[in-house]
């Protein structure tokens, strides 16, 4: 599903020259829940907006199953990545003035979908993550653990290929965190495409593959930084 080589991405820090990714090569399975963990400054967050086509890297390769990643426009990354890949964020990313339904409606406007067809899937995908009752309530009417289902309802909405998942419990408390790990391990045992990111080893090996990141390069579990 994915395939990542030699993926290269370098900023520039007034003198300095920091090698955020250093020759990464990662793949991904169709189906597999992988974790990549480390920890702040370690390249995780630029190999997410990577993955999720929010960034480019300088050099390398990206196919998303056979299309070249590389070789598109910004129009036509933001299509694949409406498309393709639903994000599940920490801080929810959930429009204030939105109420619950309306939030998970939001990337079926992108695809030009509204009406009722938008509101009957939207409300399916609440009731799907526990939120059943819940679909007229503000985000401020919401605990955090319910905003962060609202937010994988969200996801879900247009049937991603992928969930990218950057600390979605980071915000939580430690059982409400854990709910929503046990969310995302019954999404992957029915066949989603499952990457979290994250600083929490815990969380981590949750998963069923983990890899470690670390002065931006990638290493499998079990192999020593």
């Amino acid at each position: 599903m994915i395939t990542m080589n030699h993926i290269k991405k370098t900023y520039q820090m007034g003198e300095e020259e920091i090698h955020a990714l250093d020759d990464i090569s990662f793949d991904v399975k169709t189906g597999e829940f992988v974790s990549i963990v480390g920890p702040s400054g370690s390249g995780k967050s630029t190999l997410m907006n990577i993955l999720g086509l929010l960034d480019v890297p300088d050099s390398g390769e990206y196919f998303l199953e056979d299309i070249n990643i590389l070789d598109l426009s910004d129009s036509e990354l933001a299509e694949i990545r409406n498309k393709k890949i639903g994000f599940i964020f920490q801080g929810f990313n959930l429009l204030n003035k939105l109420n619950a339904i309306e939030n998970v409606e939001v990337p079926l406007m992108y695809q030009g979908i509204s009406g009722k067809k938008s509101k009957e899937k939207a409300k399916f995908y609440l009731e799907k993550v526990g939120l059943k009752g819940r679909e007229k309530h503000l985000p401020s009417q919401l605990s955090g653990g319910q905003q962060q289902r609202v937010a994988i309802a969200r996801a879900l909405i247009c049937n991603p290929d992928i969930i990218l998942a950057d600390e979605p419990t980071g915000a939580l408390d430690s059982k409400t965190g854990q709910e929503i790990m046990d969310m995302l391990k019954d999404l992957n045992e029915a066949g989603q495409t499952i990457i979290l990111i994250t600083h929490d080893l815990n969380l981590a090996t949750q998963a069923k593959r983990v890899v470690r990141i670390a002065d931006g390069k990638l290493y499998e579990e079990g192999e020593n930084a």
